[in-house]
């Protein structure tokens, strides 16, 4: 086993911010001592059933605490999911069906285990102690916190001076989430730095509990595709880790040489003397960036595919860009023409080859498509009824044929 001070430089890696990193060693050391290991604790709300990179981020914080000997709980938040966690919400937050929240929560664990090792993995979910709570129980957690400080927060402190709704339920939400880290005993809470308040709520309500405080460890919100927004379905900027092994290969060899390195401290499984190694190498110029991002990409894509489909989708990718070819398996979809011209951003989202028109229009306006290898700037343009072979970015093909 490692001593302390080894484990704590693991866990640092990466890490934004830890409260206390004082108190953190200490547990390492009282773990050590009387080879007990820590409780690590990071709930996830089911409201999306597919995870990206971004996602990951916490997992693979949890999977080194895995290898340093510590227990990990993934605590799938099944009853606060059917609230719905109103960080960073500028409006009032649909919460989720039972049904949603159990059919999420299925996929979450398929997933999860891609990273995560199942035999030293503890699954719960919240609503096996919420739902066994008594209304009084329930009620009395709300004499935890007054209003002015729930008010701190700065997404609610935005929405009540615009005056925008902030309803009872969503002020319980981070103290139920602070509830489950006393009732699990939790000696680490795992979280993004947009998490801020309710990872330290929980802290606070140990303490008033008269428990040993959990310390908090923060992770940053990883950058997208795009190298400025947080990764997010919704911005189209993310990479999927059940997206098909070219797609995510060319993703992660799309981003920037510097977005690069925060991949590798965040995601990959390199010790910190490699990825010192790394660092030195880039910045002295032994090491070219193209290459540094290569062993990323195979190395990602081999953790959930496989290493055969890895160095497949880099021989592919390779052969795209070097070569200036297309790929060997080209989507084909079969039009259905409704008018004399169709446009062009309403043939994509039609073909599956974007999710929306929108997202078609941004490319466009970017230089990112073409059609018949005739470059597009024109988002209003429109096509007659015909055959087409449309690329949008550098990875994604459909070819367009005409009923």
């Amino acid at each position: 086993m490692l001593s302390p001070e080894q484990q704590l430089e693991i866990i640092k890696r990466g890490s934004v911010e830890i409260i206390l990193e004082k108190e953190l060693l200490l547990k390492l050391e009282k773990s050590h001592k009387e080879n007990k290991p820590l409780k690590v604790k990071a709930g996830f709300d089911p409201t999306a059933p597919d995870i990206h990179l971004g996602h990951t981020v916490l997992l693979e914080k949890m999977r080194q605490f895995q290898e340093l000997g510590h227990e990990v709980v993934f605590l799938i938040g099944d009853f606060t999911g059917m609230i719905g966690d109103p960080t960073g919400r500028s409006e009032l937050r649909k919460p989720l069906t039972k049904e949603e929240v159990l059919k999420n929560s299925e996929t979450y664990k398929e997933q999860v285990f891609k990273i995560l090792d199942p035999k030293k993995t503890k699954i719960v979910f919240n609503s096996e102690w919420f739902e066994k709570m008594s209304a009084m129980e329930i009620v009395r957690l709300g004499a935890m916190k007054t209003v002015a400080r729930m008010l701190e927060r700065e997404d609610f402190k935005k929405r009540f001076h615009s005056q925008q709704e902030i309803t009872i339920l969503e002020f319980y939400y981070p103290l139920f989430q602070a509830y489950d880290s006393v009732h699990l005993k939790s000696d680490v809470e795992l979280g993004g730095t947009d998490q801020r308040f309710n990872l330290l709520m929980g802290r606070q309500m140990q303490e008033t509990m008269e428990m040993d405080k959990q310390v908090v460890v923060m992770m940053p919100l990883l950058e997208g595709t795009d190298g400025v927004q947080k990764m997010s379905k919704s911005l189209g900027n993310y990479i999927g880790i059940s997206e098909p092994p070219k797609d995510m290969y060319g993703k992660l060899m799309s981003i920037s040489d510097e977005l690069m390195l925060k991949y590798y401290e965040l995601l990959s499984h390199i010790s910190i003397e490699e990825f010192n190694a790394l660092k030195d190498g880039l910045k002295a110029g032994s090491i070219h960036p193209k290459k540094a991002k290569e062993n990323l990409a195979v190395e990602i894509v081999d953790r959930y595919w496989g290493r055969d489909e890895a160095l497949k989708a880099q021989e592919e990718f390779d052969r795209m860009f070097k070569d200036k070819g297309t790929p060997d398996e080209i989507p084909v979809f079969e039009l259905s023409w409704d008018e004399e011209k169709m446009w062009l951003p309403k043939i994509m989202k039609l073909s599956g080859l974007m999710p929306s028109t929108g997202e078609a229009m941004r490319l466009i306006k970017q230089g990112a498509v073409s059609v018949d290898d005739q470059k597009i700037t024109d988002p209003k343009i429109t096509f007659k009824k015909g055959d087409y072979l449309i690329k949008a970015g550098k990875r994604k093909f459909v070819k367009i044929t005409s009923k």
